[in-house]
């Protein structure tokens, strides 16, 4: 009989301690050490291994890696062209995909929609597929299916939990494609702890990856979010698939952000730009538009940058509010940026630019909801913050990127090329870049590019 033995687990990093502690020692939180029960199996033979759907294993052997054969991996569209951006160009055969976001945010809806596009014969070659699901009811999935209007040929569900039953049920279809939604309520009998346990999320996880490797299934993972915003269980979760992609966006709003947080076959940062409405998710051809203001007159506070997130630019307007502080302590608030490097930047800006907000609040907003993390947005910030404090508005049309130096000089970001052609075909006709970013003249026609060197340089620019 197998052995089981106690151990435990934390819940934030996936490191492993034959005792509880207070502290993880690998990672530093605080009372995330979960028990959980680790069998060994014997001869030789793990849980995955008795479901008996890959048969006879060779053993491994030591190959030199010139001698390997190797080739592109082949993609297979999703029918959703920002599906496919954020996949990294299509799915591949045997990928695993974790898919995480808020209550209600799309996920079911959008692994449902892609389900039934592939399945039928619309977007290519029909492949078959499976859609688990251990929330809902079957009742309820036709439903969706029938409120959304999809093709439903080929596209086939199970009401299950079980790990063991899920395979068996997959042995017999052998579906190109499978989504478990979600894997928090999936459990192995091999473990006695209860669904849902750091555990059995793992163990079932596990199993799928398996299963996806060695049939050449893929296999999309529904995964739930805990209140920081991470995807909840361990986060050896995370390191087990091919790809983790997170729904960002409020889901009172109407806009949706699909981000790669982890591809082993595309882009990380990737972003794929939805519109929720009665027929499900929507492709938004145009993600500069929604993340424009889209008046007719320039407000004080306002500069519109152009950022790049993952193998595309994008057009995103950065609003600051400067106002006097009744407190001791002026606030400084950013949304959609670190807060500490906008700290960082207020201090620039006094040091070199002469402009000092000690006494004010500053607000700082990135419309749209989205999230910028790249230091282009260094220069845009320091330009409304300044629009925002003087009461004047940038001159119409203008943007601005570049990040700025602790000694106040504006160094170049990469892709400035494809950043300025992306704003001038988006009818800006003037742009404040670092000097290194700067085309030859005459690049753009219709474009004037104000190259700078320090920010006093571009704080004149801006006027």
């Amino acid at each position: 009989m197998a052995k089981s033995r106690t151990s435990y687990v934390c819940s934030e990093c996936g490191a492993g301690s034959t005792k509880w502690q207070g502290q993880c020692a690998e990672c530093g939180a605080w009372n995330t050490l979960v028990e959980f029960v680790v069998e060994s199996v014997a001869n030789g033979g793990g849980p995955a291994r008795r479901g008996g759907w890959a048969g006879k294993v060779d053993p491994p052997r030591v190959t030199a890696l010139k001698d390997v054969q190797h080739s592109e991996d082949a993609r297979v569209s999703t029918g959703i062209g920002e599906f496919d951006r954020v996949l990294g160009g299509g799915l591949v055969e045997g990928a695993v995909v974790l898919v995480g976001g808020d209550p209600g945010i799309g996920k079911s809806t959008l692994l449902l929609q892609a389900l039934a596009q592939m399945s039928s014969a619309s977007s290519g070659p029909a492949l078959s597929s499976l859609y688990v699901t251990g929330e809902e009811s079957l009742a309820q999935v036709a439903g969706r299916a029938a409120r959304l209007g999809l093709p439903l040929d080929g596209l086939n569900a199970l009401a299950e939990t079980g790990v063991e039953r899920i395979l068996e049920q997959a042995v017999a279809l052998r579906p190109r494609l499978i989504v478990a939604d979600s894997v928090q309520t999936l459990w192995t009998d091999q473990l006695t702890a209860a669904p849902g346990s750091v555990s059995q999320v793992r163990e079932s996880a596990a199993r799928l990856v398996r299963y996806a490797k060695e049939t050449g299934a893929a296999v999309f993972l529904v995964g739930h979010v805990t209140k920081e915003g991470g995807i909840a269980g361990p986060r050896v979760l995370e390191h087990m698939v091919d790809a983790v992609l997170y729904f960002e966006g409020d889901s009172g709003s109407r806009f949706r952000v699909l981000r790669a947080f982890k591809n082993r076959f595309g882009a990380v940062n990737e972003l794929g730009v939805f519109a929720m409405g009665d027929k499900g998710l929507k492709e938004v051809p145009n993600p500069s538009a929604i993340f424009l203001s889209g008046g007719s007159i320039q407000q004080p506070g306002s500069c519109v940058m152009v950022t790049r997130e993952g193998t595309r630019p994008l057009l995103v307007e950065v609003q600051a509010l400067v106002d006097a502080s009744p407190l001791s302590n002026p606030r400084r608030v950013a949304v959609g940026l670190e807060g500490n490097r906008m700290a960082m930047l207020l201090a620039v800006l006094h040091r070199h630019g002469g402009v000092g907000v000690g006494d004010q609040d500053v607000f700082v907003n990135v419309v749209g909801g989205i999230r910028v993390q790249e230091t282009a947005a260094d220069l845009p910030v320091l330009l409304a913050v300044l629009s925002s404090l003087r009461d004047r508005p940038l001159a119409d049309k203008t943007i601005a990127f570049g990040e700025v130096g602790l000694s106040g000089e504006i160094r170049p970001v990469p892709n400035g090329e494809e950043r300025l052609k992306e704003a001038a075909t988006h009818g800006f006709k003037r742009a404040i870049v670092a000097k290194a970013n700067a085309p030859k003249a005459g690049s753009y026609k219709g474009m004037q590019v104000v190259p700078v060197e320090r920010l006093g340089d571009a704080l004149e620019a801006a006027g």
